[in-house]
């Protein structure tokens, strides 16, 4: 196999392609596959032609490079397989070399740089963005680009509806703080807060605070840290991922905490990853490794801690959509699903193919518009047959692209994550 520039941090050898034993086991379980039955956009098929990339049997071409694009990486076919080939690092690594080997069109390589370099690693410009997008959406103009039609003249109108709501007031300002626990201390934690989130899900992260002080967790926000660094790193832009990584390292590796809380699924995925932007010899890999032990998911967290806040009743039939890199990533899947029940009042019911992907994945809603909301509107139909009222998830991500399906749908059911349907039960607000 050819080597690749160190730049790329840790890099597969030809044993992590060879695991996959082409069985098909995956198939069923992808979401492009399902879509579209082509063997090429199956998990198997993309791992056949990385590993002719690697042997220079196949170039880094237009071909190539649409096939990679369409994969969600939301790494399901990992759960399903028999030989547990780590799909996730090798498609990343594919990404990594396209970014580095294979021109895009010029529109494409201006806004990959320009978000993935000139925007994510920049709380101040994401504030920016944030702020001339709520102008957007709160002076009219919002309104006036839909009824007038231009949307749908500059094809932009299913992506214009997949926008997030700017919050009023953002979570940087709690960056630097310090809560203290509810009653004795049981654990002393460090709260990573995103990028994105800390303008569009404030209320999100304020409810996590809350619901972890109340049972006892004193919960500290870092100052210094970052955005993750992990659509980069989907994306292949593994300069600036790395460059992220080092960044929130020197944040979370220097205070002694009990575990560093995340409550996106994406963002803790990656923080669990952070050796494999590094390789073994790299400074940063030690300090990565500790970081990925100390990371977990604020579900994980708050169901080995054990509910200790007293709970009010919540009146609701609930299901829940497993986030990718939760169940898939992190191999998740029970814990907010007992948080979910260990709420008075909540009848959780299966949601049909919970496991597949809702379509958001990062930034794909975006950039692969049309499949995601194939995938968005089967996943809207299973979640009106589970007659909920509310649909539980447990990233940010799924939460604005169910937003956006219960919306475009009718259907009037309520998205929550597993956090806010805890912070409820505290607060004892009555389910809408």
């Amino acid at each position: 196999m050819q080597k690749h520039t160190s730049t790329l941090g840790e890099v597969p050898v030809y044993e992590d392609f060879s695991l996959c034993t082409h069985c098909g086991l995956c198939l069923n379980h992808c979401p492009t596959y399902r879509l579209w039955q082509l063997e090429a956009d199956s998990p198997r098929g993309r791992i056949r032609q990385m590993l002719l990339v690697e042997e220079g049997e196949l170039p880094i071409a237009d071909g190539f490079v649409r096939h990679i694009d369409r994969c969600l990486d939301c790494r399901s076919c990992e759960t399903a397989c028999p030989s547990a080939v780590n799909y996730g690092k090798l498609v990343e690594h594919a990404r990594a070399r396209i970014e580095n080997e294979y021109r895009r069109p010029w529109m494409a390589r201006v806004m990959r740089n320009f978000v993935y370099r000139r925007l994510l690693p920049y709380p101040e410009r994401i504030a920016m963005a944030a702020r001339l997008l709520r102008f957007y959406q709160a002076s009219g103009l919002q309104v006036l680009a839909r009824a007038s039609g231009i949307l749908r003249m500059l094809r932009l109108a299913e992506r214009e509806q997949l926008l997030p709501r700017i919050d009023r007031r953002f979570f940087f300002d709690q960056v630097g703080k310090t809560f203290p626990a509810k009653g004795p201390r049981r654990a002393r934690v460090a709260f990573f807060a995103g990028c994105v989130a800390n303008v569009t899900f404030t209320a999100l992260n304020e409810a996590t605070i809350r619901v972890l002080t109340a049972n006892g967790c004193e919960v500290t926000v870092p100052d210094g840290q970052f955005c993750c660094g992990a659509l980069a790193a989907h994306a292949g832009v593994r300069d600036s991922a790395r460059e992220l990584a080092r960044r929130n390292l020197a944040a979370f590796t220097s205070g002694e905490f009990d575990a560093v809380v995340t409550n996106a699924a994406g963002c803790g995925s990656t923080l669990k990853e952070y050796h494999h932007l590094f390789r073994h010899e790299e400074p940063e890999f030690a300090g990565a490794l500790t970081l990925a032990e100390k990371s977990r998911d604020v579900t994980e967290f708050l169901a080995g801690l054990g509910i200790s806040a007293q709970l009010r009743e919540v009146t609701a039939r609930v299901t829940y959509q497993d986030s990718c890199h939760l169940l898939h990533g992190q191999k998740i899947r029970e814990a907010p699903r007992q948080l979910l029940r260990a709420i008075p009042g909540v009848e959780l019911v299966e949601l049909p193919y919970a496991e597949i992907c809702c379509g958001s994945a990062g930034v794909y809603n975006v950039t692969e518009t049309r499949a995601s909301m194939e995938l968005l509107a089967e996943k809207m139909r299973h979640a009106q047959s589970t007659r909920a009222q509310i649909i539980a998830t447990a990233n940010p991500g799924c939460l604005l692209q169910l937003r956006a399906g219960a919306e475009l749908r009718k259907t009037n059911q309520e998205v929550l994550h597993v956090v806010e349907m805890l912070d409820r039960a505290l607060s004892g607000s009555a389910a809408t």
